[in-house]
C-alpha cells in the first residue's frame, strides 16, 4: 500500500466531477428506452473534451489499489458509523457539499439529483420503498467528504479476493493490482465457493457498499440490492459473475435491472418543486428511517 500513501492529492482525485463516471457508463451502455424525455440519450454528458482522459486516469487508480485487503479495511473503518450524526433532512445538505460546477448536465444540486430519481420512479406507480432507494441512493457520496478519494466513492464496482473480470472496463489496469500476482485471490473463485451468493462476496469499495450497509436495517431487500448493486455493471449488464452467484441473486437482480436506468436517465434540467412534494417524502423518510443517521 506504500503506492497509495505516495499519491497527491491531484493524482487521487483526476475527475473534474464525482458524476463524470456516468458519462462513461452511458457511452458504454446506452438505454434506448430512456425514462427521462427532455432529451436523447446521446446528448448527455456532453463535453467539449470527448477523449475522458480523465475517466481513463480514475481507472487506472480504482483497479491498482481496490484489493480485498483494502476493502477490509475501509469496511472496519467506515462501518462502525462514527463520524458523524445528523437528523436525516440534515445529512441532504451535507451531502449537497459535492455540488460541483463542472458537470454540463445540470445546475441541480445532489439532492434535486435524488429527487428527480425517486420522482420518475414515483411517477411509475412503483412501491415507496423503492422511491425511497431512489432518494437516498447516492448517499454513500459523502464519503467524499470525509477525505475518501474518488476512485474509492464511485465508480463500477466489481468483487475482490476473486479474478477479475475482462468485463470490468479497462480490465488491463488490473495488472498493477497486488492481487493480480496473489495466488489467493488470482483464481476464478479466489477466496469464494462456486455459487456462494454475494452476499458472501466482498465488493470493491464505494458509495454502493456504503449506502446498502447504512439502510440495510430499515428497507426490503430488493431496495438493498438496488443500492448495493446499482454500478455492478459487469454483471447486470455483462453477466460476468453468474459463477459467485446464487439462485436468490438472479431472482433479485431483477429489481436492480428495474431500478439502473432510473439513476443514469431521470437527470433533466428543470428543478423538482420541493414545495408541493415535501409532505409526501417527509412522511415516507419518517415511515422507514429513524430521524438520526449515523456515519
Amino acid at each position: 500500500m506504500s503506492n497509495l500513501n505516495n499519491l497527491t492529492a491531484k493524482e487521487m482525485s483526476p475527475l473534474k466531477s464525482l458524476d463524470e463516471w456516468e458519462e462513461d457508463v452511458l457511452k458504454r451502455y446506452p438505454d434506448p428506452e430512456t425514462i427521462a424525455t427532455s432529451k436523447e440519450t446521446t446528448e448527455y454528458r456532453n463535453y467539449e473534451d470527448p477523449q475522458r482522459d480523465t475517466v481513463r486516469e480514475f481507472y487506472r487508480l480504482n483497479h491498482e489499489f481496490q484489493t480485498y485487503e483494502f476493502v477490509k479495511e475501509k469496511r472496519a473503518n467506515y462501518l462502525q458509523y462514527n463520524k458523524k450524526q445528523m437528523p436525516v433532512w440534515e445529512a441532504f445538505n451535507f451531502l449537497n457539499q459535492l455540488v460541483d460546477d463542472s458537470d454540463p448536465d445540470t445546475d441541480l444540486d445532489q439532492f434535486q439529483h435524488l429527487l428527480q430519481t425517486s420522482e420518475a420512479i414515483r411517477a411509475d406507480g412503483h412501491p415507496d420503498w423503492m422511491v425511497l432507494a431512489g432518494l437516498m441512493h447516492d448517499m454513500g457520496k459523502v464519503l467524499c467528504l470525509f477525505g475518501e478519494p474518488q476512485w474509492a466513492v464511485v465508480g463500477d464496482t466489481f468483487p475482490v479476493g476473486c479474478a477479475h473480470s475482462d468485463k470490468i472496463v479497462y480490465p488491463e489496469f488490473f495488472a498493477v493490482n497486488p492481487d493480480s500476482q496473489d495466488e489467493r485471490y488470482n483464481t476464478k473463485y479466489g477466496v469464494y465457493e462456486p455459487n456462494c451468493g454475494l452476499d458472501n462476496v466482498l465488493m470493491s469499495w464505494g458509495h454502493d457498499e456504503y449506502v446498502y450497509d447504512m439502510m440495510k436495517n430499515y428497507l426490503p431487500e430488493p431496495a438493498l440490492y438496488m443500492l448495493r448493486y446499482h454500478s455492478f455493471y459487469s454483471q447486470h449488464r455483462e453477466n460476468s459473475y453468474n459463477h459467485l452467484m446464487n439462485e436468490h441473486d438472479h431472482e433479485m437482480f431483477k429489481w436492480v435491472n428495474l431500478f439502473n436506468p432510473y439513476d443514469l436517465y431521470s437527470k433533466n434540467p428543470t428543478p423538482p418543486d420541493w414545495q408541493k412534494m415535501r409532505g409526501y417524502y417527509e412522511d415516507l423518510v419518517s415511515k422507514y428511517l429513524p430521524e438520526t443517521l449515523k456515519f
